[in-house]
Protein backbone atom coordinates (compact mmCIF):
# COMPACT_ATOMS: atom_id res chain seq x y z
CA UNK A 1 0.00 0.00 0.00
CA UNK A 2 1.60 3.47 -0.52
CA UNK A 3 1.15 6.62 0.91
CA UNK A 4 -2.29 7.78 2.37
CA UNK A 5 -3.12 11.74 2.47
CA UNK A 6 -6.19 12.94 4.63
CA UNK A 7 -7.30 16.17 4.89
CA UNK A 8 -9.47 15.61 7.54
CA UNK A 9 -9.92 14.49 10.72
CA UNK A 10 -8.27 10.44 11.59
CA UNK A 11 -10.87 8.68 14.05
CA UNK A 12 -10.01 5.77 15.63
CA UNK A 13 -12.84 3.58 18.14
CA UNK A 14 -8.98 2.24 19.96
CA UNK A 15 -5.73 3.14 19.11
CA UNK A 16 -3.41 4.44 16.41
CA UNK A 17 -0.28 2.36 15.91
CA UNK A 18 3.30 3.87 13.81
CA UNK A 19 4.77 0.75 12.43
CA UNK A 20 8.02 0.27 10.76
CA UNK A 21 8.60 -2.75 8.12
CA UNK A 22 11.41 -4.62 7.08
CA UNK A 23 11.98 -3.83 3.16
CA UNK A 24 13.52 -7.61 2.93
CA UNK A 25 12.00 -9.84 5.43
CA UNK A 26 8.59 -7.85 5.50
CA UNK A 27 8.72 -8.41 9.65
CA UNK A 28 6.20 -5.94 10.80
CA UNK A 29 7.54 -3.77 14.03
CA UNK A 30 5.40 -1.28 16.51
CA UNK A 31 6.99 1.98 16.71
CA UNK A 32 4.44 3.46 18.61
CA UNK A 33 1.02 3.10 20.74
CA UNK A 34 -1.22 6.58 20.31
CA UNK A 35 -4.69 7.15 22.02
CA UNK A 36 -3.72 4.30 24.64
CA UNK A 37 -4.22 5.46 28.33
CA UNK A 38 -0.77 5.58 30.68
CA UNK A 39 1.16 2.15 31.57
CA UNK A 40 1.72 1.92 35.75
CA UNK A 41 4.82 0.36 36.00
CA UNK A 42 5.39 -2.57 38.40
CA UNK A 43 7.89 -2.04 41.28
CA UNK A 44 10.16 -4.28 39.68
CA UNK A 45 12.59 -4.56 37.10
CA UNK A 46 10.44 -4.08 33.94
CA UNK A 47 11.70 -4.95 29.94
CA UNK A 48 9.83 -2.76 27.72
CA UNK A 49 8.99 -3.16 24.69
CA UNK A 50 7.59 -0.97 21.89
CA UNK A 51 3.70 -2.27 21.05
CA UNK A 52 3.21 -1.93 24.95
CA UNK A 53 4.84 1.06 26.24
CA UNK A 54 6.17 3.14 23.25
CA UNK A 55 3.92 6.27 22.86
CA UNK A 56 2.54 5.76 26.04
CA UNK A 57 3.19 7.43 29.54
CA UNK A 58 4.53 5.25 32.06
CA UNK A 59 4.09 6.04 35.57
CA UNK A 60 6.96 4.65 37.68
CA UNK A 61 5.69 4.24 41.15
CA UNK A 62 7.43 4.50 44.81
CA UNK A 63 9.63 1.75 44.93
CA UNK A 64 10.46 -0.81 47.19
CA UNK A 65 13.89 -1.10 45.85
CA UNK A 66 15.97 0.05 43.07
CA UNK A 67 14.00 -0.54 39.70
CA UNK A 68 15.93 -1.00 36.28
CA UNK A 69 13.51 -0.35 33.42
CA UNK A 70 15.18 -1.92 30.10
CA UNK A 71 14.65 -0.07 26.74
CA UNK A 72 13.93 -2.06 23.71
CA UNK A 73 16.37 -1.87 20.55
CA UNK A 74 16.06 2.00 19.49
CA UNK A 75 14.06 2.18 16.54
CA UNK A 76 13.51 5.81 15.20
CA UNK A 77 10.60 7.86 16.54
CA UNK A 78 9.94 5.62 19.44
CA UNK A 79 9.02 7.60 22.15
CA UNK A 80 9.05 6.29 26.14
CA UNK A 81 7.49 8.96 28.36
CA UNK A 82 8.86 8.30 32.00
CA UNK A 83 6.37 9.83 35.03
CA UNK A 84 7.38 9.37 38.70
CA UNK A 85 3.83 8.62 39.90
CA UNK A 86 4.82 8.10 43.75
CA UNK A 87 3.18 10.81 46.44
CA UNK A 88 6.59 11.13 48.17
CA UNK A 89 10.24 11.74 47.63
CA UNK A 90 11.34 8.04 46.88
CA UNK A 91 13.74 6.20 49.01
CA UNK A 92 14.98 4.08 45.78
CA UNK A 93 15.93 4.64 42.53
CA UNK A 94 14.83 4.44 39.30
CA UNK A 95 16.86 3.10 36.50
CA UNK A 96 16.47 3.24 32.55
CA UNK A 97 19.01 1.12 30.35
CA UNK A 98 19.14 0.48 26.62
CA UNK A 99 19.74 -3.05 25.97
CA UNK A 100 23.52 -2.36 25.98
CA UNK A 101 26.52 0.12 25.95
CA UNK A 102 26.02 0.10 22.42
CA UNK A 103 22.82 1.79 22.27
CA UNK A 104 23.66 5.17 23.92
CA UNK A 105 21.82 8.50 24.86
CA UNK A 106 22.30 11.95 23.51
CA UNK A 107 21.31 14.70 25.50
CA UNK A 108 20.54 15.54 29.39
CA UNK A 109 18.23 16.07 31.46
CA UNK A 110 17.39 19.34 33.89
CA UNK A 111 18.04 18.77 37.60
CA UNK A 112 16.20 20.99 40.06
CA UNK A 113 18.14 20.27 43.70
CA UNK A 114 15.58 20.11 46.35
CA UNK A 115 17.99 22.78 48.15
CA UNK A 116 16.31 25.46 45.35
CA UNK A 117 19.73 25.04 42.89
CA UNK A 118 19.28 23.88 39.24
CA UNK A 119 21.57 22.34 36.70
CA UNK A 120 22.38 20.29 33.77
CA UNK A 121 23.51 16.66 33.52
CA UNK A 122 24.61 15.09 30.53
CA UNK A 123 25.17 11.97 28.96
CA UNK A 124 28.91 11.64 27.19
CA UNK A 125 27.04 10.78 24.10
CA UNK A 126 29.44 8.15 22.81
CA UNK A 127 28.45 5.21 25.54
CA UNK A 128 26.41 6.02 28.68
CA UNK A 129 23.58 3.54 27.77
CA UNK A 130 22.13 3.83 31.54
CA UNK A 131 20.56 6.65 33.84
CA UNK A 132 20.23 6.44 37.31
CA UNK A 133 17.34 8.45 38.75
CA UNK A 134 18.84 8.56 42.55
CA UNK A 135 16.22 9.16 45.27
CA UNK A 136 13.53 11.09 43.35
CA UNK A 137 11.10 14.07 44.29
CA UNK A 138 9.84 13.81 40.85
CA UNK A 139 11.04 13.48 37.68
CA UNK A 140 9.34 13.47 33.57
CA UNK A 141 12.29 12.33 31.64
CA UNK A 142 11.06 11.33 27.15
CA UNK A 143 13.37 9.43 25.71
CA UNK A 144 12.96 9.19 21.55
CA UNK A 145 14.60 6.63 19.39
CA UNK A 146 16.63 8.79 16.63
CA UNK A 147 17.96 5.73 14.38
CA UNK A 148 19.15 1.93 15.42
CA UNK A 149 21.79 3.21 17.61
CA UNK A 150 20.88 6.42 19.88
CA UNK A 151 18.50 7.50 22.38
CA UNK A 152 17.58 10.61 22.81
CA UNK A 153 17.08 11.95 26.49
CA UNK A 154 15.77 15.00 28.01
CA UNK A 155 13.56 16.14 30.34
CA UNK A 156 13.48 17.27 34.68
CA UNK A 157 14.38 15.30 37.61
CA UNK A 158 13.74 16.78 40.80
CA UNK A 159 14.90 15.46 43.94
CA UNK A 160 18.25 15.84 46.71
CA UNK A 161 20.94 13.87 44.75
CA UNK A 162 21.46 14.51 41.06
CA UNK A 163 20.81 12.10 38.21
CA UNK A 164 23.94 9.75 37.12
CA UNK A 165 24.84 8.75 33.31
CA UNK A 166 27.35 5.68 33.18
CA UNK A 167 28.30 3.15 30.64
CA UNK A 168 26.44 -0.58 31.60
Amino acid sequence: MGTTTFSGAIRSESTVKTISKNATSGTITEVVTLGDGPVSLADADVTLTNATHSGRILLVPDGGQDNTYTLPAPIAGSVFRFVYAGGAADATDAIIVTPGNTNFYIGGVTFLDTDNEISAVFSDGNSNSSIQLNVPAGFDVTIVGLNTTNYQIFGTVTGATAPAFADQ
